[in-house]
Parts: C-alpha cells; structure tokens; sequence
C-alpha cells in the first residue's frame, strides 16, 4: 500500500479514528493496530505477512532469553542466534541469489561450470528495516540497554504500519515506551504533522516523480545515448530523486505517526549542505548511521583500536552498509566510495593534530563553500553507481560525462533544471524559516487549515504526473 495513493487515504481514515477511539483501552488498542498494520503490509504479498510474524516470534523469544541468561556466555551464545536468525532471513531472502550466481560466473570465467542453483523467491518488502529493528532490540536488552516489552507491545513495535516498509528505523526503546500509556490527542502536533505529510507529498509525487519520468530513467536506463551535459545533469537529477523519494517518505511516515500520537526521530537534516562525508552521513538516513555506528562499527572497535583498525573498519561498515541496500557489486562499490572517503577524512583530521572524537574547527566563507561542493560531488559519484544497473552502465555513464560533450543535449530543460534548484536550495534555507512556517500555520483556525491543506493537495495533483511510482527504497 502506497501512502500517496486513494487506497491509503481510505484506510487511513479509517484506521485514524478507531486508533483514537480504542486508545483508552489499550489491549484493545494493541490488536487492532497490529490487525491494521498487517493489512498495511500484506497488501502487497499476504505471504510476506508469515515472515513478520516469524521474525516477532523469534526475536520476541531470544530477547527474553537473553534476560534471563545466568551467565555472560549465555547471554552471547543467545544474541548469537539472533544475529544468525535476522542475518540469515536477509541471506535467504536477499543475498543468496546474488553470491550463488556471482560464485557461478567467476568458476565459469576459468573453466570450470557449476550450477548452485538459485531460490527466485521475490524479496519481502521491507524485509531490512524490520530485521534490523529486530536485531537492535535483541543487542540492547543483552547489554542492559533496555528490559524486554511483552509479545504484544513488541509486535506493535515490529509491524506498525508508518515504519514497517522503509523506516526510519526506530528503536525499541524510542517506540515502546509509548505504546505502554495512552496517548494524549490534545498533545498530538497536528500541524507538524500535516506539514510533513504535505511536504512529503510535495518531494515526491512532484519532485521525485517528476525527475524520474523527465530525465533521471531514460540517462540511466540508456548511458551510452546522451551527451554529456544530459548524463551530468542526470546524476545531480538522480541525488535530489533519491533525497527527496526516501525524505519525502520519511516525512509522510513520521506525520502519520504523529497523528496517531506517537513520535518518530528524525532522519533527514539537509544532507547536501554537509561539509564533509563523516557531515553527510550525520544528515543522511540519520537513523541507519546511528544503527551501523552503534551496533557494527562501536562493536569492531570503532577508533579505540589504532589508526588502521580505525580505516579497516570504517571499510568494512559502509561496504556492509551499500550490501544492506541491495544485492549487487553496484552497491558494494557504492559503500567502498563512502567507506574510502570517510578513511580519508580521518587520516587528514589525525594528521592536522585532531582526535577522531573531535570535531573539526566548522568551516567558514569560501573554505565551507568548497567543501561542500567537493562533498556534494564525492556523494554524486557514489549515487552513479548505486543507482546504474551494473557496473558496466555506471562506467559507460562516467564516461560519457568525460567525453560527450560535443552531442546536443537532449533532455536538459528547465523545469529540470528547477527541480533540481528546488530540491537542493531547499536545504539551505534556514530551519527556523520552516519553524515559522509551521507555527503560522498552527495559528490558523481549523477552516483556514483544511483550505491550506485542500491548495496543497490540489497543486500537488496538478504537478505531479498520472500515477505513482514506488518509493524507492520500497526494494531495500
């Protein structure tokens, strides 16, 4: 179920008050909105249905066996089953096909033929979200971190419908304690909320849909025809798609939640107005950085194992990092881009005399605005390949930004061009304009709302084009 889409705005409305209605009587509460978020979630496939709740049971059980583990090495032999059980889902599920067939391929290149045999199976829709907020729950009960909720709470937790396809990626520890009292409706942000979802809208029915059909698909999906210009404006069409497709989302997702009177972290915080890679991935996907900090580059060590371990692992995060994204060397390279940039960042901070816990002098003038444009572009580069459908393509579509520049160009306008100026300018108007925005808008009376919100809609549906496509990370 898409959340731009009339089936959603139906069975919001639906669920919404009856959310209300029943919250006083939590239990009651409880099931119904795990009823509704598996109808959420089984809309696509009811069959995906069986895993989420396979991955509840489990991981349910393993949490409350790690409590009650009377020994440290209990305590691990059970978060290692965890971490085989969620790791092992995702192998199965989204992994397997991908070594099996490249194992295949490189025996072939010397002569020798095998055939391992691949599953085929279609990959559960937000399979890595719900897997790695499984697993953290897990770790941090076995490090004290927080006590097991019950079955009920923890379902809840797992499937509600906001996050359960692409995040953000919250903790048992941010969610859980919400769902043990009563929300408040007179507490609930309302215009938060609706401005959220509106912007959400806004990116990705008109910025991100827009892009995709007018020139990101046909660059991509045939990098040897366009001139250089074509493929150059394409890649930066690409970095805003991306940003404000999963931005947007994240917003509907978290006005939704709040609606429903419970609060998300946040997960976007202008993320090409960073100054530095190690600066991006504090804006960018703000909740999975937190996760892979916390919970794989803390746990190998982190910096606290000299300057080689520091880079080695940064690598190997971030090569982990572009595999969660997707099955595909395209991702892999991907995360060996942002893993080598951050490896880099940190030899120049520990050769101007810094700790890596220190954070740098901030950049001012002309000094911050190349750094940026330098980031901005390391991160391009990165997109290049994350977004090409092999290797191959990615290459051909550098190389015709290198030598193509004597062909017309083809798909470069203007409303391009403004897509592009809206979706990156955007991250650079202050905060507190946005602040006063929403404040001006809580102001208004419940009649002068709804007709904002009615001109929003309507713009909306003017701009953007006849249906709507799937999110992007919708395939992660």
């Amino acid at each position: 179920m898409l959340f731009p889409t009339a089936t959603f705005a139906l069975f919001f409305l639906l669920v919404l008050p009856l959310s209300w209605l029943l919250m006083q009587d939590l239990p009651r509460w409880r099931v119904f909105m795990l009823v509704a978020s598996y109808v959420f979630y089984g809309w696509w496939d009811w069959r995906f249905c069986i895993l989420l709740a396979a991955s509840t049971v489990v991981n349910q059980v393993l949490a409350v066996a790690v409590h009650r583990a009377g020994s440290r090495q209990e305590k691990k032999l059970v978060v290692g089953a965890a971490v085989t059980w969620n790791v092992g889902v995702l192998f199965v599920f989204k992994y397997y096909d991908f070594f099996a067939s490249s194992f295949q391929n490189a025996l072939a290149d010397v002569g020798v033929h095998v055939s391992p045999g691949l599953i085929g199976v279609a990959l559960p829709v937000g399979i890595s979200f719900f897997s790695f907020m499984a697993l953290s729950y897990v770790i941090d009960v076995y490090r004290g971190d927080f006590a097991p909720t019950t079955m009920a709470k923890f379902a809840v937790f797992l499937s509600f419908f906001p996050h359960v396809v692409a995040g953000p990626i919250v903790r048992a520890r941010e969610l859980v304690p919400q769902l043990r009292t009563p929300r408040d409706p007179r507490r609930v942000d309302a215009s938060r909320a609706f401005f959220l979802i509106g912007s959400g809208l806004f990116l990705k029915v008109v910025i991100a849909s827009y892009l995709a059909g007018h020139i990101v698909d046909d660059v991509f999906g045939t990098p040897e025809r366009y001139s250089a210009l074509d493929s150059l404006v394409g890649v930066y069409a690409y970095a805003v798609q991306i940003f404000a497709d999963f931005c947007g989302y994240t917003n509907i997702a978290i006005g939704v939640a709040l609606l429903l009177g419970f609060r998300f972290p946040q997960n976007f915080d202008d993320p090409y107005a960073a100054s530095s890679l190690r600066d991006f991935w504090r804006r960018w996907h703000m909740t999975l950085s937190r996760w892979l900090r916390d919970y794989l580059y803390v746990p190998l060590g982190g910096n606290r194992k000299g300057r080689r371990r520091t880079y080695v692992n940064l690598l190997v995060v971030m090569l982990l990092g572009g595999l969660w994204h997707g099955a595909g060397w395209t991702f892999v390279v991907w995360g060996a881009i942002h893993g080598g940039g951050l490896a880099v960042e940190h030899w120049w901070q520990e050769r101007k005399g810094l700790r890596a816990s220190e954070p740098p002098s901030p950049p001012r003038g002309w000094s911050l605005a190349w750094r940026r444009l330098a980031t901005f572009h390391v991160v391009c580069l990165g997109w290049v390949f994350f977004r090409a459908e092999s290797l191959g393509d990615a290459f051909t579509l550098l190389g015709r930004i290198a030598t193509g520049w004597t062909q017309a160009p083809e798909l470069v306008g203007a409303g391009v061009l403004l897509a592009i100026a809206v979706g990156i300018g955007a991250q650079y108007v202050p905060a507190g304009a946005f602040g006063r925005l929403m404040a001006a808008f809580s102001r208004l009376g419940p009649v002068a709302q709804g007709a904002c919100l009615a001109a929003t809609l309507t713009v909306i549906g003017a701009l953007g084009p006849a249906g709507v496509a799937p999110f992007i990370y919708f395939r992660f």
